[in-house]
């Protein structure tokens, strides 16, 4: 089973810039797509972006050009860099795996 760990969070103006870092553990992490989600206060889960084992990215229209995903396969990280960052960005930020989820970390954007 995957377990996996959320962190980075917190509050940051509007046009400012965040790196969150989701660390995996279990086996076979590598050959899973891994992604981000987010959940805003009243709305569902949404996808923000996606990475396959060979680096393929997939966004939401709402973040591209301003946030980017990557991995590090050899240690089971998976990275979200969000620069420009908006108040409509405020949201608890999910890392998945397969069928694993994070406990979550949130972000605030706020001035």
């Amino acid at each position: 089973q995957v377990q996996l760990v959320e962190s980075g969070g917190g509050l940051v103006q509007p046009g400012g810039s965040l790196r969150l870092s989701c660390g995996a553990s279990g086996s076979m992490i590598s050959i899973y797509t891994m992604g981000w989600y987010r959940q805003a206060p009243g709305k569902q889960r949404e996808l923000v972006a996606t990475i396959t084992p060979g680096g393929s990215t997939n966004y939401a229209d709402s973040v591209k050009g301003r946030f980017s995903i990557s991995r590090v396969n050899t240690k089971n990280m998976m990275y979200l860099q969000m620069n420009n960052l908006k108040p409509d960005d405020t949201a608890v930020y999910y890392c998945n795996v397969h069928e694993s989820w994070g406990q979550g970390t949130q972000v605030t954007v706020s001035s």
